[in-house]
């Protein structure tokens, strides 16, 4: 059985030093006649920075936070997982390759909360995932090449991978993966990239939440009930 817990492990490995002032210039540099060298150099007053971005965000302009890159390493994730995230644009990933590194042993795999809390199905999870890595061991020793071994290996099978993106697709994915309505594990996974960087630039705080704190309203055909739904 893994011994890795459920929980993601979430790094934040790279980001622009002076991201408001970055981003403030861009804004800046659509209304003003100066350049954007010399807004650069002068952006000191983080308030004033931070009320023209905000105003900025507020009327739809996201292009001035594309600027934005920053770099996470992510592991102890299900296929499952990676699987979503990846379908997520303006974004690169590299993940750990099931081609190139071959498991030994029992690979590593995640547990959902709902099997976990079940004693007894838990305990044919376990069962199961053992027979998987059985016959896994069997096909690569028999010399079966591990890009078609892996054919056996199940999406609760543990990843690991750098994704880097810019500030509005990280918010998009926030909106998206922080509902109620996301599967789980991810909600999890982006909730610490979201905690990684707030880390580090606290005014991303109001702009890193489910998507019904920024609209005002629930827009999913189920709410969860924590905002009324959108009404015509």
């Amino acid at each position: 059985m893994s011994e890795n817990t459920n929980k993601p492990i979430v790094k934040l490995i790279s980001k622009p030093e002076n991201m408001l002032r970055t981003i403030y210039t861009a804004c800046r540099t659509c209304y003003s006649a100066d350049s954007p060298i010399n807004i650069y150099d002068k952006a000191e007053d983080n308030e004033k920075m931070l009320k023209l971005i905000s105003r900025v965000i507020s009327s739809g302009h996201y292009s001035t936070i594309e600027h934005i890159q920053v770099s996470f390493a992510i592991s102890n994730v299900s296929r499952a997982c990676t699987h979503q995230l990846v379908r997520h644009r303006h974004a690169s990933f590299s993940q750990k390759s099931q081609r190139y590194v071959k498991e030994k042993g029992q690979f590593d795999y995640l547990t959902p909360p709902t099997i976990e809390k079940n004693q007894e199905l838990k305990i044919k999870y376990d069962e199961f995932m053992g027979k998987i890595s059985e016959f896994y061991t069997l096909l690569t020793e028999s010399g079966i090449p591990a890009e078609d071994a892996r054919f056996v290996l199940p999406n609760a099978t543990s990843s690991s991978m750098v994704v880097s993106l810019n500030l509005r697709e990280l918010i998009h994915i926030a909106n998206l993966r922080l509902c109620t309505r996301a599967q789980d594990e991810i909600r999890l996974l982006v909730r610490l990239m979201c905690k990684e960087l707030i880390n580090e630039e606290p005014w991303l705080k109001p702009y890193l939440v489910p998507k019904c704190e920024r609209l005002g309203y629930c827009d999913e055909d189920k709410s969860c009930g924590r905002m009324a739904t959108r009404t015509n």
